[in-house]
């Protein structure tokens, strides 16, 4: 199941990644096609390189309005730390396609900025010019509905986080994310939901069994004092940690990740437990 999770949302981010150049001559916009035809020679090239850079540029100079290109062009500034050039290309690509580019930066916003204000806006307005799923996170991890739940959990709107997940997770058509069970569990844990949180988290081993999910489950047990399940969870934890089947994200750190000092930590509070 997981790997054809993985498939179905990666494939289309790929895909939407590549405009078809055809269809731009096909519909009548020579100019369009002009462009995008001149934009495809940067393909092969790093995107820091100057071939990769001066390709996009000629496209925008053909057609300043190929929103797409703004985006391309923009992704290198935001790996080197130029923040300010980063968020002038999206501004403007955003403004020429909202539909197509609010999604990439409102997940950059959560993901790198932690803008989380910012972050909901792209997400909702982007909701409100779709009738159609609005999809998910360029990494594709995370429906972007359910990473708004997150931005709000971050700003303090817990409850909030929770309805946005569990209507996701309610719907017919959508299979659960990677590690949307995990982040409910947690949310249903920080609110002394234990019972939701125990569903939520063993949820998540069936989907994707991770140190973190474990863990959570172990404080819950913790908590409730069942030192034994407590203990059995946090080993467990430990094991999953150190095969590194963790929460992990090349870029940034991600919400709810735990580190081997957590586990230690909790081991040596359940030990002196009564």
């Amino acid at each position: 199941m997981k790997i054809a999770l993985i498939l179905t949302i990666i494939i289309p981010a790929i895909l939407k990644s590549q405009p078809n150049c055809e269809a731009f001559l096909y519909y009548g916009d020579s100019l369009r096609y002009k462009a995008c035809k001149v934009a495809e020679k940067r393909e092969g090239y790093y995107q820091f390189s100057r071939e990769y850079q001066t390709a996009l540029d000629e496209a925008i100079a053909i057609d300043p309005g190929f929103a797409f290109a703004y985006e391309a062009k923009s992704t290198a500034y935001l790996k080197s730390g130029d923040f300010v050039s980063w968020i002038e290309l999206m501004d403007k690509a955003v403004v020429l396609n909202p539909k197509e580019h609010l999604s990439y930066r409102g997940w950059c916003r959560y993901q790198f900025f932690r803008d989380y204000e910012g972050a909901i806006r792209d997400i909702e307005k982007l909701d409100s010019l779709s009738k159609y799923d609005i999809g998910h996170s360029v990494n594709a991890h995370y429906h972007l509905h359910v990473a708004r739940a997150l931005c709000y959990k971050a700003l303090g709107q817990k409850e909030k986080a929770i309805a946005i997940i569990e209507n996701q997770l309610a719907l017919s058509d959508y299979d659960p994310g990677l590690f949307d069970y995990l982040h409910l569990g947690v949310l249903y844990l920080e609110l002394d939901n234990y019972q939701k949180a125990e569903t939520s988290l063993i949820k998540q081993q069936e989907i994707n069994d991770l140190a973190e999910n474990r863990y959570y489950l172990g404080m819950l047990y913790k908590a409730t004092k069942q030192k034994e399940n407590a203990h059995r969870e946090l080993v467990t934890a430990k094991q999953k940690y150190q095969k590194e089947s963790w929460l992990f994200d090349p870029y940034t750190e991600p919400m709810d990740k735990i580190y081997m000092e957590d586990i230690d930590q909790a081991l040596s509070l359940i030990d002196k437990m009564d």
